[in-house]
């Protein structure tokens, strides 16, 4: 009989496929997670993962992965469903994004209506959002494109011109839109690998065969305008950020490519169970006047 502990410890190894990693990310022995997948393996009757030269998820443990998720997801809705049939108010809402800056309006007016809720918000990168749905880590996602996935059903919210901000006395302020071939010449100062801001930038100048020349990495995206200003490099910046900061003493300029922009896209597990909490956020989100920044049943 297969433990639930060890599927849920076949998920970790899966997503990282590094053992000492997993190991470390579950706090248990290293020898003790090589046992509990090789008897999981031993149960299957099949190796789930490649071990030639280090450890990859084969065909057999990418299919079993998929029936793990959907099994521990519906477990965790269940217990869900049972906590909120069985207790008073509303109970929690768990919220993953790329980025928190354009949730600002809509969080405040759910928290506003909705005191008694608990809001968890994670950040999440996109690439791990669908995996994330199925399992019921969490209940909605917001991602700066569509997530195109099985068992993922979701929402555009509004689509998101993306420029570059530089200083006011650099040559590109004032421009008419710029090529990227132009931007390959400028330092940039962007945020890690994983962000969307980052994976819009590499995508951006792959497509012309050019890497960007990067002289700052931040996790403190909210410093990023910041370094820019002080003239460590340029960056990209969606139009939101510049709205929601008008005052910021940088210079906005657009980029000429059609890719340059962000589809901002509300998710969530398409044949999943919501929670009255999550259902309510979902309207919410879904309800909020991106355009003038306010809930439309506030007109």
């Amino acid at each position: 009989m297969v433990e639930l502990n060890a599927l849920r410890q076949f998920l970790v190894v899966a997503r990282l496929e590094h053992l000492s990693r997993a190991a470390d990310e579950l706090r248990v022995a290293q020898p003790s997670l090589s046992r509990t997948i090789a008897r999981l393996e031993g149960e299957l009757g099949t190796p789930l993962f490649d071990r030639s030269s280090r450890l990859r998820l084969n065909d057999a443990g990418k299919l079993f992965r998929a029936y793990v998720e959907r099994a521990l997801g519906e477990l965790q809705a269940g217990q869900l469903a049972v906590a909120e049939a069985t207790t008073e108010g509303l109970g929690t809402v768990r919220l993953a994004s790329e980025t928190f800056l354009t949730l600002t309006g809509p969080l405040a007016v759910y928290k506003r209506d909705h005191p008694a809720v608990e809001l968890e918000l994670q950040w999440s990168p996109a690439e791990d959002m669908a995996r994330r749905l199925r399992a019921r880590d969490v209940d909605l996602c917001v991602a700066s494109q569509p997530i195109h996935a099985e068992g993922v059903a979701g929402v555009r919210l509004f689509e998101d011109a993306v420029g570059v901000a530089v200083p006011r006395d650099h040559p590109l302020a004032g421009r008419a839109p710029v090529g990227l071939h132009e931007l390959a010449e400028y330092p940039f100062v962007t945020a890690r690998a994983g962000h969307w801001l980052r994976r819009l930038l590499d995508q951006l100048f792959a497509t012309q065969g050019l890497a960007p020349r990067i002289v700052c990495e931040s996790d403190e995206h909210s410093a990023i305008a910041d370094l820019i200003g002080a003239g460590l490099g340029i960056g990209l910046v969606p139009s939101f950020a510049r709205r929601k900061n008008p005052r910021t003493p940088l210079v906005w300029v657009p980029v000429d490519s059609p890719d340059c922009r962000r589809t901002v896209t509300l998710c969530w597990a398409a044949d999943g169970h919501l929670s009255t909490a999550a259902q309510l956020m979902r309207t919410t989100i879904t309800d909020w006047d991106w355009r003038n920044g306010q809930a439309v049943n506030n007109f």
